[in-house]
């Protein structure tokens, strides 16, 4: 079994968020078509390194070179990263090294991470839209209250009429907002840091997540994702040789979800006790019963790597089934929200106007 070993001796580098994004799988690429082509490991991070642009990942590429120099195995260089590469990155690069499959394990690693990413670039796409709206909605309405509605008051008080009720309404949340912005501000950056505070902690975070999964659409949306990087990453690490038991636990590090962390740890200690996979992962209500009957079948057909890539695939486009529903749903909400928002505070503006006799004769 692969042990995980400490990683006291890290390193710090600058730019880490742009390294993963950017440069990671690149490198990875790139390293397994050298390593294919018959260069060593270090004639191919030495040449990336002479090419690479990143004085970030140009430090780590260096690092890995000289560490290499000194007889240190790549995989034990990689750990000085963590951030940069995680436990999935260096547990497979070990299993490669063990198991003389170094150049094809990394080609699986850059397929992977890049199937990864597409995905999460499909999710971000598609809730960009209605996050910017959204944002530009509030934004909008809270300009009209803050300096608009003012104007329009200043209008109004020399008739000596009683306003509209909506109007009036609208007047009175704007001399509160505009009296008591101190104090909302501070509330507002009090409940934010409160929250951050609380999803930090063990129990908060579970919660949270548990709340998520049980939303409509966009709970399926977030189970799904993380079912269909789960299979992705599981069968890549099994082929690539790291112990079911190791892999399970690397793998339920990267779900980005406690609740489903929690259910593939919990199935880990049933394997480690003698169980299937699939029993393992059995009444686990965060995962879905298709997942687990695919899972089985690859275990009798002894072909479960392979039935988990199917996995992956199948919730891949179970996951642009679920974006379409998600963003055809939205569209009419942010016409209403915006109809309602928008809308009722520029008729509340203008209500006294459209009554403008009324209001001057003081009736």
């Amino acid at each position: 079994m692969l042990e995980f070993k400490s990683r006291k001796n890290t390193l710090r580098v600058s730019g880490v968020g742009q390294i993963v994004k950017r440069e990671l799988i690149p490198f990875t690429r790139q390293t397994a078509s050298m390593l294919n082509a018959g260069m060593s490991i270090l004639s191919a991070v030495a040449t990336l390194e002479e090419q690479n642009a990143h004085p970030g990942f140009r430090f780590v590429l260096r690092t890995l070179r000289e560490s290499v120099e000194s007889g240190m195995p790549f995989s034990d260089g990689l750990r000085q990263f963590p951030r940069i590469f995680d436990d999935m990155y260096v547990n497979m690069v070990t299993a490669g090294e063990k198991s003389g499959q170094f150049a094809v394990v990394l080609k699986r690693l850059a397929i992977m991470m890049d199937a990864s990413a597409r995905l999460v670039r499909k999710v971000k796409s598609a809730l960009t839209y209605p996050i910017v709206v959204l944002s530009l909605a509030i934004l909008i309405a809270s300009g009209l209250i803050t300096f608009v509605v003012p104007v329009f008051k200043e209008m109004f008080e020399g008739f000596g009429a009683q306003l509209p009720g909506p109007t009036q309404f609208l007047v009175n949340v704007s001399d509160f907002i505009r009296a008591k912005w101190p104090y909302i501000l501070g509330a507002i950056v009090i409940a934010v840091l409160a929250f951050r505070k609380w999803l930090q902690s063990a129990s908060g975070r579970y919660r949270f997540d548990q709340f998520v999964l049980k939303l409509p659409v966009f709970g399926q949306l977030v189970q799904k994702v993380a079912v269909a990087r789960f299979c992705r990453l599981f069968a890549q690490m099994l082929t690539s040789g790291v112990p079911i038991l190791d892999a399970m636990q690397v793998v339920a590090r990267s779900m980005g979800n406690k609740v489903i962390e929690a259910a593939i740890l919990a199935s880990r200690a049933g394997v480690e006790q003698g169980n299937t996979l699939s029993a393992s992962l059995e009444g686990k209500p965060c995962l879905p019963l298709l997942m687990i009957r695919m899972i089985a079948a690859g275990e009798k057909s002894g072909r479960i790597d392979e039935m988990l890539e199917s996995v992956a695939e199948t919730y891949d486009d179970e996951v642009e089934v679920t974006l379409a529903t998600l963003t055809s749903l939205m569209e009419p909400f942010l016409m209403v929200f915006l109809g309602i928002v928008i809308g009722g505070i520029v008729i509340a503006m203008f209500l006294p106007i459209f009554k403008i006799g009324t209001v001057v004769g003081g009736g």
